[in-house]
């Protein structure tokens, strides 16, 4: 079927283009759905100095580079929304806004976030020319110049001092009294006795001015009501970042309070088959270098994920005997014994059974989903159903009777 894919990728920032490159790599038919211009919020840098190979390029021709490179291990994309999902089965489904329906074995979530817009005149239109909302990304542009950042949290102060190693002074415009700000009392000591930091109390930003780049921005006094300019070539909002994960909502994938999906070192959330990378995912380093480096791990472990489950459907499920499910670990002696034990058992009833063989310390997925939590563990199939688990130990005439 044309709709059916191993890989589903959902976002086509850099965490799901490396997916994309690593998935096709691997021989999976891939599919990236994004509803959006390719490459994400790397796509509206106007400059990355630290990607490694790469001494200065922009963001959209890097991102360029990255989906090419996909494309030639034969990765399709689509121009589309996902608006929901179906991650019950082991075919995951997704649907998109033009009411297209796609399944595939994995699912990587690679949607990224957003930041959170004040919306207010000139900040799309000088996005990338001055305005900014990553200080790691974008600080070292403006060496030397006045900049503006907007906000008081932890995420807001803390860029800002970052951003006082480049730049010849920082204002910061702050919503409450003098002296109260909303980000930890460490971070606050530190800002204030930054000789660079100076603070404009009580205010908002009402509009970003220049022409092609940012020259000025003009600042509201929410006691008195005026407003004034104020010179500057740089502003950074930090009013928060929205992860793009609403469509999720009763998948059953877990997420923390502001929306992001926690996983593990294998990007695997808390569903079977199901992965999440890049900037929608809880993690320390929002970063070009970092999200590939989350593509990839997932595609890796995505492809191992489908290997179970071929193994499983062909081995298991297609097989026209029972089969004897044998968990166990082959650095353990005594669960080498068990298994020896099981093969000379399958041997005496061969007409009846067949014998598959899952070592724990390189496979995990068919047993979380059959929830072993024992080694040596065997269960029995017939026709890819569970119809009996049995009681292990090395008395050999107590598993026959279990196997009659």
């Amino acid at each position: 079927m044309g709709n059916t894919y191993d890989l589903i990728i959902i976002g086509g920032g850099p965490a799901g283009l490396s997916a994309a490159i690593y998935g096709g790599r691997a021989k999976l038919k891939t599919l990236l759905i994004n509803k959006g211009t390719i490459g994400g919020m790397a796509d509206t840098t106007r400059e990355i100095v630290n990607y490694p190979g790469y001494i200065n390029v922009s963001g959209p021709e890097l991102m360029s580079d990255f989906k090419k490179h996909a494309e030639s291990f034969g990765a399709e994309f689509l121009k589309d929304e996902v608006v929901g999902t179906d991650f019950s089965q082991d075919m995951k489904k997704v649907t998109t806004k033009k009411k297209k329906e796609f399944f595939a074995k994995a699912v990587i979530l690679a949607g990224g976030c957003q930041p959170r817009l004040l919306n207010i005149p000139g900040e799309k239109e000088l996005r990338g020319s001055g305005v900014a909302y990553c200080a790691t990304c974008d600080a070292e542009f403006f060496e030397g110049e006045d900049v503006v950042v907007v906000g008081s949290g932890d995420q807001a102060i803390e860029e800002g001092m970052f951003i006082t190693k480049f730049a010849r002074k920082l204002t910061v415009i702050v919503l409450h009294d003098e002296g109260i700000l909303d980000c930890n009392k460490v971070s606050a000591e530190k800002a204030f006795q930054n000789e660079k930091m100076e603070f404009i109390w009580n205010s908002t930003i009402e509009e970003v001015l220049g022409e092609d780049n940012v020259e000025r921005v003009r600042i509201k006094n929410l006691k008195t009501g005026s407003s004034s300019n104020l010179d500057c070539q740089g502003v950074f909002f930090f009013v928060g970042m929205i992860p793009a994960t609403q469509f999720l909502k009763g998948s059953g994938i877990e997420m923390d309070s502001r929306g992001y999906i926690p996983v593990n070192d294998l990007m695997e959330t808390n569903l079977s088959g199901i992965f999440a990378v890049g900037d929608n995912r809880v993690k320390y380093l929002r970063q070009v270098v970092s999200a590939a480096g989350d593509g990839a791990t997932a595609a890796v472990a995505a492809e191992r994920y489908i290997e179970e489950l071929d193994a499983f459907q062909n081995n298991i499920a297609n097989s026209d005997k029972k089969v004897l499910l044998v968990f166990f670990n082959a650095t353990n002696t005594e669960s080498l014994e068990f298994s020896a034990i099981m093969e000379e058992l399958q041997q005496e009833y061969r007409e009846d059974y067949k014998i598959v063989k899952v070592d724990m310390a390189t496979k995990k997925n068919i047993a979380e989903k059959y929830e072993v939590k024992m080694l040596p563990t065997v269960i029995i199939f017939d026709k890819g159903e569970k119809i009996k688990e049995l009681e292990c130990s090395m008395d050999k005439a107590n598993l026959k009777i279990q196997l009659i």
